[in-house]
């Protein structure tokens, strides 16, 4: 079992930066991959970025693509996500996954190929 905690989250003007991030404490994160999701209200969740077992790979979905960077460190169990030039539509509910994988740098982009998530952190930028 990994347990997956969010940190970060607040609230913000627009073209404001956070910093999302996600560790585990109590198994390493070395053989996840792992990807940040969103949920704003009334909405479905989405992929906003992930980032494969070995760092090696990233994606980005296009709205974000240029504002957010998604990065791991091996060493300290934890993924961040670096967002930045945040904007009124960011405002969601944001989420860490994981999903174990052998292919170092596979990345998948669908919600129910991640097996742990987290409990989630409100980010909400204002206008």
């Amino acid at each position: 079992q990994v347990q997956l905690v969010e940190s970060g989250g607040g609230l913000v003007q627009a073209g404001d930066s956070l910093r999302l991030s996600c560790a585990t404490s109590r198994r390493t994160l070395s053989s996840y991959a792992a990807g940040w999701f969103r949920q704003a209200p009334g909405k479905e969740r989405e992929l906003v970025a992930a980032i494969s077992r070995i760092g090696s790979n990233t994606y980005y979905a296009d709205s974000v693509k240029g504002r957010f960077t998604i990065s791991r460190d091996h060493a300290k169990n934890t993924v961040y996500q670096q967002m930045n030039s945040l904007k009124p539509e960011d405002t969601a509910v944001y989420y860490c996954a994981a999903h174990e994988e052998l292919l170092g740098g596979l990345v998948r982009k669908k919600a129910h190929e991640y097996d742990y998530w987290g409990q989630g952190t409100q980010v909400t930028v204002s206008s």
